[in-house]
């Protein structure tokens, strides 16, 4: 397993020596003979596709599911590494929650001059039914998905904040079930921190963001439905947390109470985690077309008479064109120098930044605001005149909707191939709780580009994952 050149090699110094945390793991590898591991990577194939771990792609071939590529070599990380993330994990989303409630309240930082007002108050996810709204705890953000990527000499970077509804956990889990069923030696050689009581810390969280009078409270899961991407996901946690998986159908509200049918009549629900984007949520409030909330969601979640996590209204934390300004609301909130740095980013509002990225689009990366799921982009050096020119038409015609990065060099870690085993570029979703405390499992989903040379780790966009090892101390 050769170092990968010019990209930091998660396995690998630049001068091919093999890095501390990865020997033992090595050792053992290089004692494994290629058909053994070859029949092991085909039963896992096999068992995700027996226990219905799928994803659905929108548009493509009518929904039809597939499943996300598992790769066995793991990503490794040391635990000293990881105590510097956590540090800074805990930092950043404490910010973002005060910010969401400043913003949804005295609207301190807006009134400061730290963030342009407009860039929140016109902001397609800002709430106006969210103002003055107090949620338990302040915590608007119960879960979030923070996207870390390790570029240049092997520094940190969050790429992205996921808010609203974050998805992977399940895969994170299942990856790890299926590296201790496979190779079940591997751990005994290995001090790996566990992962598999994250449903229990998700339970506890869900339960410390419930109204403040309910002393036991209900939890469900409200899904789409079967036909979601991520159902398989939302199925689940609701069956790891033993509480009810429902649909909006499922629901009703009386007197400004959330009630779920059940076969002993009507039982009142206390908290929601919602995998329902909030344009959903509720057809009296929002799009009055949804057919996938709960019609007087809104007058319930504004009474205080039932808690939703994520809240209505995070949206606004975790778009584009808010990212750049994180580093303002660690200081402004917390009186502290953010511990993990952003990419440096260019917003396209600005008439100097867009004239720079318009100059320069060979090189960079260029985002929509509102995008996700590696939709809505252009990696300048992965792409042709044509494209480049076609995305410049569409900056020109409203350059407000863009931002723009440097083509990071991500880092790579050495991954199974059609051509046998070679460098793929990865980064790190690691998956913060935030209720009496915050608290995360060591690690989170590792993503990898399968494809050779690519940046887009996207189960969407053929990106597979990878179980992440935290060593123990």
């Amino acid at each position: 397993m050769a170092a990968s050149g010019r990209f930091f090699d998660e396995m690998n110094s630049a001068e091919g020596v093999l890095r501390t945390h990865y020997q033992a793991y090595v050792e053992w590898f290089d004692g494994i003979s290629s058909d053994r591991m070859a029949r092991k990577r085909q039963e896992a194939g096999t068992l995700f596709h027996r226990s219905g771990i799928t994803f659905a792609v929108y548009g493509d071939e009518a929904g039809a599911e597939r499943l996300i590529p598992f790769d066995v070599i793991p990503r490794v990380i040391p635990a000293r590494e990881w105590d510097t993330l956590a540090a800074g994990l805990r930092q950043r989303v404490k910010a973002l929650n005060a910010f969401i409630h400043d913003i949804y309240h005295g609207q301190e930082i807006l009134r400061a001059g730290h963030i342009p007002a407009d860039q929140v108050l016109r902001n397609a996810q800002y709430r106006p039914e969210m103002q003055g709204v107090d949620v338990p705890r302040d915590i608007y953000a119960a879960i979030a998905g923070v996207d870390l990527v390790r570029a240049g000499a092997g520094e940190f970077y969050v790429l992205e904040d996921n808010l609203r509804v974050p998805s992977g956990v399940s895969y994170m889990i299942e990856n790890r079930k299926m590296m201790m069923r496979l190779f079940p030696e591997l751990f005994a050689r290995h001090r790996v921190a566990p992962v598999e009581h994250y449903p229990d810390l998700l339970l506890d969280t869900l339960r410390a963001v419930a109204p403040k009078s309910v002393p036991d409270p209900t939890v469900v899961v409200l899904t789409p439905g079967s036909f979601n991407s991520a159902y398989f996901e939302h199925a689940f946690l609701a069956q790891q947390m033993g509480v009810e998986l429902v649909e909006g159908k499922d629901l009703f509200v009386r007197d400004e109470q959330v009630f779920m049918r059940t076969t002993q009549g009507p039982q009142r629900v206390d908290v929601i985690y919602r995998r329902i984007d909030d344009d959903f949520l509720d057809p009296l409030a929002f799009r009055p077309d949804s057919m996938l909330g709960v019609p007087g969601l809104l007058s319930a979640y504004r009474a205080g008479n039932v808690a939703l996590s994520n809240a209505i209204g995070t949206g606004v934390a975790d778009d584009k064109s808010i990212y750049p300004y994180v580093g303002d609301m660690v200081r402004f909130y917390l009186g502290e120098e953010p511990l993990l740095n952003n990419v440096p980013t260019y917003m396209l509002r600005k008439p100097d930044d867009l004239a720079y990225v318009l100059a320069h689009l060979p090189e960079l990366v260029v985002k929509e605001v509102h995008g996700a799921g590696g939709y809505g982009m252009l990696v300048g050096p992965a792409s042709t005149r044509a494209q480049i020119e076609e995305f410049r038409a569409r900056i020109l015609a409203a350059p407000e909707k863009y931002i723009a990065q440097p083509t990071l060099a991500l880092s790579t870690c050495p991954t199974f191939v059609e051509s046998g085993i070679a460098p793929r570029h990865i980064d790190l979703r690691p998956f913060v709780l935030s209720g009496n405390e915050v608290r995360f499992v060591p690690g989170g989903l590792t993503r990898v580009a399968l494809k050779e040379g690519s940046l887009v780790v996207n189960s969407s966009q053929g990106g597979g994952t990878k179980d992440t090892w935290v060593l123990e101390d």
